[in-house]
């Protein structure tokens, strides 16, 4: 028996598997079978060069727990190891500024098993001891065993083994008892070592017989040995694709398509990304993406593999380049990393140009379900923008599809404004803005329906690309304002009777938290509605932004800002203007009053005008104030008597709620006083 001390450059190897790598303690399965993998492909890349002669036989490897024992096994039929090599690969553990390095990244399990080369010691995070017997296929050799109890101390001595290959026999640890329960250690199985190159055997498969489950003879296979992105994709079908598909996410809808990637050079990288169907926003879920190395788990976290924007599909990577125990730092700072990456944006983007070109028809009715991912890529990078440009889609209220250019061609005679400007309408909910829509159909412009999460960002971003354009969403202003021509209608209504008008309507518009209402007065002709709410455009995206970017929470406190514009032309805006006669006697006076108090309050500022603060007498400054608050109050007599005009007349009253409940905000009891009032006015 030889016992010894294991040479590490520090006695702190240990604490740190058992206290440091514990958050990430499972890997110890995947890093084990890894192990059992590497020494049975050796050993048949041995075989088929003629340097091994010996009969392969089964190499499956065999994961089996005894409870009673308290020990998890891994075996397998590979290379094994003479007693000289298990002391050249386990018991040298010689690095150099060990010390330092554990403590940097004493939290992440990865960056420190990758570096050194601690697969096999990630055993201690789960024992309290671990055994290796291990037989060499070399001829003749001696069947060792070698053990450690988690100190570096260690023991060799020679056993008995049947035949060639290795038993990784660990005691588990009494805080670990989990790994001893079948269902732990098939749910590991299943997710890092699902797709090895090499069967992998936990238990017997069991049938059903005599009212309960009973083994039979035939090994229990977890994995499977030729995963679908290893084969070639001409020998493959759409159905291979989709089985494999719900094999990966059992519960998900079918995919709209895919893509299979297979590079060689200057990297090696294989895969099968697939399109989810998003049925809503909601839907979507990131980290779907699995990163394999050489068919083995490593992560489903591929954010600085994968282009943010393409997280949002799901599918798998395997890239032998991309090391197995692989750190965040790692991948933000390795070239072969961010080629994969600009690989893998390239092939997604000539995917989705290839099918746009070869099936449009098909392309458009996949349109919803591919947009976010082609928005979010496209308001992320640049690069994808420039390729995404020529078959991203602008669809209509109608349904119909238009690349940028075509759409562009479209609208540019038609929806050009006096300043030279192309103007985009847009709608963001075709039911909702129906009669916005409507007005702006009758005057033959095209509006685009975009109702998507990323849309509000996207408007934004191609009115920068987008040379003299601008975004307008339907109910933004009339659409005359809108698109505002040479031949702007000018206002059947003399300013006062503009102001008057407004402000019988301005009194009787609802008090509501956070909502401003702004009222006007324009022509827009006899068959357009008589009163239309509007919401400013900047201040709306501004507001719908915030929603997006924490850091614009300012704009979502602001309130909103309607304008409410009145159409002179229309005959019941005419027949309010008309009442107002009714209330003239009372009018005059004050309004002859207010005209005298303005001619004064103009002579007292011009005879102010000019001087110094020192020079202007207390009697003096006294009188101006007095003659504007005179002002004031004049005013206010004239505003009260409008009001009261307004509060008297139905039809004010309905005009407004007809406004408001066209933009869904007339709930609640002035819902129910619209209906009573609407009855009424029938009767």
């Amino acid at each position: 028996m030889q016992k010894g001390t294991i040479g590490i450059t520090t006695e702190n190897i240990f604490p740190v598997i058992k206290k440091f790598l514990y958050s990430d303690h499972e890997i110890f399965l995947r890093e084990l079978v890894s192990n059992a993998v590497d020494a049975t492909q050796k050993l048949k890349t041995l075989a088929s060069k003629g340097d091994f002669k010996g009969e392969l036989g089964d190499l499956t490897i065999r994961v089996s727990v005894d409870k009673d024992k308290g020990t998890l096994t891994i075996s397998d039929r590979g290379l094994g190891m003479t007693a000289e090599e298990i002391d050249k690969y386990i018991n040298q553990i010689a690095f150099s500024g060990a010390n330092d390095f554990l403590e940097k990244y004493k939290n992440d399990a990865n960056a420190i098993i990758g570096h050194f080369g601690l697969g096999f010691y990630s055993s201690f995070m789960v024992s309290k001891k671990v055994e290796i017997v291990t037989k060499s296929y070399r001829d003749d050799a001696q069947a060792v065993k070698w053990s450690c109890d988690g100190s570096p101390a260690f023991e060799i001595e020679d056993t008995e083994r049947a035949g060639r290959g290795t038993d990784v026999i660990l005691y588990i640890d009494d805080d670990c008892k989990a790994f001893l329960e079948k269902e732990k250690i098939t749910e590991l199985l299943r997710k890092y070592c699902r797709f090895l190159p090499i069967p992998v055997a936990f238990g017997k498969k069991t049938e059903w017989k005599d009212g309960k489950n009973v083994e039979t003879d035939e090994d229990n296979i977890i994995n499977d040995t030729e995963p679908l992105w290893t084969k070639t994709p001409s020998t493959l079908k759409d159905d291979d694709y989709k089985k494999f598909y719900r094999d990966l996410y059992p519960m998900s809808d079918e995919p709209l398509f895919w893509i299979h990637l297979n590079v060689d050079y200057p990297f090696h990288l294989t895969g099968i990304l697939y399109f989810p169907k998003i049925k809503s926003n909601i839907d979507i879920r990131r980290n779907r993406i699995q990163l394999y190395c050489n068919q083995v788990y490593v992560t489903d976290q591929v954010e600085n593999i994968v282009p943010d924007f393409l997280t949002l599909l799901h599918g798998v990577i395997d890239s032998p380049d991309i090391p197995l125990n692989v750190s965040r730092s790692y991948l933000q700072s390795d070239a072969n990393v961010k080629k994969i990456s600009t690989y893998i944006t390239k092939k997604v983007a000539d995917r989705l140009s290839s099918i746009f070109k070869n099936d449009r028809k098909a392309f458009e009715e996949k349109w919803d379900d591919l947009k976010l991912f082609i928005h979010y890529g496209m308001l992320s990078q640049d690069d994808f923008y420039d390729k995404a440009k020529n078959f991203a889609l602008l669809k209509d209220v109608e349904g119909k599809c238009y690349t940028y250019d075509e759409y562009k061609e479209l609208i540019k005679t038609a929806q050009t404004d006096k300043d030279g400007n192309l103007i985009y309408l847009y709608a963001n909910d075709k039911e909702a803005q129906y009669s916005y829509i409507d007005a702006a159909q009758s005057k033959g412009y095209s509006v685009l329906l975009m109702d998507g999460q990323l849309d509000t960002a996207l408007v934004g971003m191609l009115e920068q690309k987008f040379e003299k354009a601008r975004f307008s969403r339907v109910d933004g202003d009339t659409i005359d304002r809108l698109i505002a021509k040479e031949n702007d209608r000018k206002s059947s209504l003399s300013d006062d009777e503009a102001a008057k008008l407004s402000e019988v309507f301005r009194s009787q518009m609802p008090t509501k938290d956070k909502a401003e209402f702004h009222v006007s007065a324009e022509s827009m002709g006899e068959d357009s509605t008589p009163v239309i709410i509007t919401q400013s455009e900047y201040m709306r995206r501004m507001k719908d932004m915030s929603r997006l970017q924490p850091g614009m929470s300012f704009y979502g406190e602001m309130p909103d800002m309607y304008n409410v514009v009145l159409n002179a032309d229309h005959r019941l805006i005419k027949e309010v203007l008309e009442g107002m006669k009714g209330i003239e006697g009372d009018l005059q006076p004050v309004e002859a009053e207010l005209k005298g108090l303005e001619a004064r309050r103009k002579v007292l500022e011009e005879a102010q005008r000019g001087k110094k603060p020192e020079e202007i007498t207390d009697e003096q400054r006294g009188e101006l104030d007095k003659c504007r608050t005179d002002i004031e109050n004049e005013q206010k007599k004239k505003n009260d008597l409008l009001s009261a005009y307004g509060k008297d007349n139905p039809v004010v009253h309905q005009l407004i709620d007809l406004a408001l409940l066209q933009n869904g905000l007339l709930k609640g009891e002035a819902l129910t006083k619209f209906l009573k009032r609407s009855v009424d006015l029938i009767k």
